[in-house]
């Protein structure tokens, strides 16, 4: 089974555990229902812009949809990271973390010199705690701007809009963690 096959099939199975009808869900997330069908399907790759909705529209964090189902260790070698990565996007996750079952989620994200992580700031529930590792990050968090260079972290109330663009010259790698795990 392919990753869009059980990526689908994930969406699907939480939609209907909601008794959320196809038209309903598609209707949350500002798409149409052949769309939602060829997803759940896995005939078509969510953007992350519509993976978000998705994932915000069922209440799970967007993780869920990639982390494949089996036994899960407290070690994760890098090369069994589950990996989130969208065509035509400059952005890239990694969950560091072994799953979404306990009270913290970690990420590695990587973002291209000018790329940011959402179009606009987006707010959710819980904290975050960020380090950038490499390059120079811009953080909007609410009305305030923060640049962070190499070795410096920032810790915020995810409830308010945050949005982080990299702004330096080479590309700019941070480590967040998140409680509750939200993505």
């Amino acid at each position: 089974m392919t990753a869009n096959m059980e990526m689908g099939k994930k969406i699907r199975n939480i939609r209907k555990t909601q008794d959320l009808s196809l038209s309903a869900l598609a209707k949350k997330i500002g798409k149409t229902s052949s769309y939602l069908s060829q997803v759940e399907r896995g005939l078509a790759e969510p953007s992350i812009t519509a993976l978000r909705e998705i994932s915000k529209a069922l209440n799970v964090p967007i993780f869920y949809f990639l982390v494949e189902d089996q036994k899960h260790n407290a070690v994760v070698r890098k090369e069994d990271r589950k990996v989130l990565r969208f065509p035509g996007s400059n952005l890239t996750f990694e969950l560091i973390s072994p799953d979404l079952e306990h009270e913290i989620e970690m990420i590695e994200a990587k973002l291209e010199p000018g790329a940011s992580t959402l179009d606009k700031p987006l707010a959710h529930n819980g904290e975050e705690v960020s380090i950038v590792i490499q390059g120079k990050m811009e953080i909007t968090i609410g009305s305030e701007h923060y640049e962070l260079d190499k070795g410096d972290s920032i810790y915020y109330n995810a409830s308010l809009p945050h949005k982080i663009t990299s702004v330096g010259e080479e590309e700019l790698i941070f480590i967040s963690a998140i409680t509750p795990p939200n993505f």
